[in-house]
């Protein structure tokens, strides 16, 4: 029988669709900070063969947050906003914590065409975002747009 909840179901089922527009990253490490660079390593990792890029450029980041979560995520988009602006891939990352400020940066390269190009990141995302001690480590993860 067709009734008006069947139709309104029916409806709402036509209004969204699967897509594979997200990658899942983990980073760990024996403390936040390394989890954190283990998760930036992984983000980049979907761009391009790191083990390729050399140390040419350095990008600085500098930012203040209190919340571990919301840390990594801001960690993350200014990465990867500032390997926008320098038309650059990076590879090698540092970073350090003290209270709410968060000092780091990466190196890398600028893109060429000797890049082998994966899959382009466009922004991590709050979406599984957790930042926990897992045994004697710590594990950043979140889910990232490509």
């Amino acid at each position: 029988m067709n009734t008006p909840d069947a139709a309104r179901r029916a409806q709402q089922q036509d209004r969204y669709f699967e897509h594979g527009a997200d990658i899942g990253v983990i980073g760990r490490g024996p403390t936040v900070d390394a989890a954190f660079e283990a998760a930036a390593e992984a983000t980049f990792a979907i761009q391009a063969d790191l083990a390729q890029v050399h140390r040419i450029i350095i990008v600085p980041v500098q930012f203040e947050e209190g919340d571990l979560e919301l840390a990594l995520v801001r960690w993350l988009n200014s990465l990867l906003s500032a390997a926008r602006c320098e038309g650059a891939i990076l590879a090698k990352f540092w970073l350090r914590h003290e209270g709410t400020g968060w000092t780091g940066g990466a190196s890398g390269e600028p893109w060429s065409n000797a890049h082998e190009r994966g899959t382009e990141v466009k922004g991590a995302t709050l979406t599984a975002l957790s930042v926990r001690r897992v045994g004697s480590l710590w594990e950043a993860r979140c889910v990232v747009d490509v």
